[in-house]
């Protein structure tokens, strides 16, 4: 069950969904686009602040150009941080929701050594003996 809109975005801004949207947090830290979603969230996070400095510093008050470049410059230094932090965050958040600590860890791991048996099945067979 994903939550609605509202509910969404108020997840994304640090807001806690009910207990009956615990399965869908568990899907949103372990999927295989979890990275992507961590990143889209930590953006969400800044982009009105983006906007209100692009607005005061771009339209107001200056040269556009010189705004667009401070917030883009603040965009990527955001990106940094959020990637450089989203394992633990997620996790985190996890642990809010009644998980062990490290559970998202743990079944990304697991996810990913079953998709690597796979590719290792179907690709690194032993060559033929002569």
């Amino acid at each position: 069950m994903r939550p609605g809109p509202a509910r969404w975005v108020a997840y994304q801004y640090g807001g806690r969904l009910p207990e009956r949207y615990r399965d869908w947090v568990l899907h949103d830290a372990t999927c295989r686009t979890w990275v992507l979603r961590v990143l889209i969230r930590g953006l969400l996070q800044v982009a009105p602040i983006g906007v209100v400095l692009f607005v005061g510093l771009g339209v107001l008050g200056g040269a556009w150009p010189i705004a667009a470049g401070a917030v883009l410059l603040g965009v990527l230094v955001v990106a940094r941080i959020v990637l450089t932090s989203s394992v633990d965050s997620v996790d985190s958040r996890l642990t809010r929701y009644g998980f062990p600590p490290g559970h998202g860890s743990a079944v990304r791991g697991r996810r990913d050594a079953e998709a690597a048996e796979r590719y290792r099945a179907v690709w690194r067979r032993d060559p033929p003996e002569t």
